[in-house]
């Protein structure tokens, strides 16, 4: 009964296996999560089990969070997500999840949102090539001409300019896990996770 969870990123290291070979990790601290809604086919069109996590925030939750975390016995809750599943009575209302669930070896998909770089030109954004570099160019790093004159008199939709950098959902697929640490509730995966140290991440175990 593997379902996803939602972590926090620690921050990165390395670690060595038993051939000395030096392997970068991220450590990831994982819930616990507690079910706070479990939705059917037949009341909702779907199968899912919606999981709650961040209990210890100094936030208030409002009116209709209230009332909703109300009926899994959840006074505050920070974040929601969703994990589709296909046996809803295998679950039930107030039952938690934690780093227990995943195992060594297992792989994961990571989504979380990337580092905000904020607005950046077309070289940084796009890797565009530059200009001269000589006295007079004046084009060092511009983005040149984005389109024709008179015909078709616009600048056609998706054109790559200058703009704003990061700050997106994005997902890494299959990081195998390391090491698992109980004590802690840190999760060792092998490579590079989205965002910055405290970012949200939503790990979806792989089939």
């Amino acid at each position: 009964m593997s379902i996803g969870s939602i972590g926090v990123k620690v921050g990165m290291t390395q670690i060595f296996d038993e051939k000395n070979v030096c392997i970068p990790v991220t450590l990831i601290k994982v819930g616990p999560c507690i079910v706070t809604q479990i939705k059917t086919v037949d009341k909702d069109g779907y199968n899912a089990v919606q999981l709650g996590f961040g209990f210890d925030t100094d936030k208030p939750a409002n009116l209709p969070m209230k009332g909703h975390l109300a009926k899994s016995g959840i006074t505050n809750c920070q974040h929601l997500r969703e994990y589709y599943i296909e046996k809803p009575e295998d679950f039930q209302t107030g039952q938690k999840f934690d780093i227990t669930n995943f195992q060594s070896g297992q792989y994961v998909s990571i989504k979380g949102k990337s580092i905000g770089k904020g607005f950046s030109g077309t070289v940084k954004r796009y890797k565009f090539g530059r200009g001269p570099m000589s006295h007079g160019s004046k084009n060092h790093r511009a983005p040149g001409s984005i389109g024709a004159g008179t015909t078709p008199g616009r600048v056609f939709p998706g054109k790559r300019m200058a703009g704003r950098l990061g700050g997106k959902p994005v997902t890494i697929k299959r990081l195998p896990i390391l090491r698992i640490d109980t004590n802690e509730n840190v999760l060792v995966v092998k490579g590079s996770v989205p965002g910055k140290t405290g970012n949200l991440l939503n790990l979806i175990p792989c089939l």
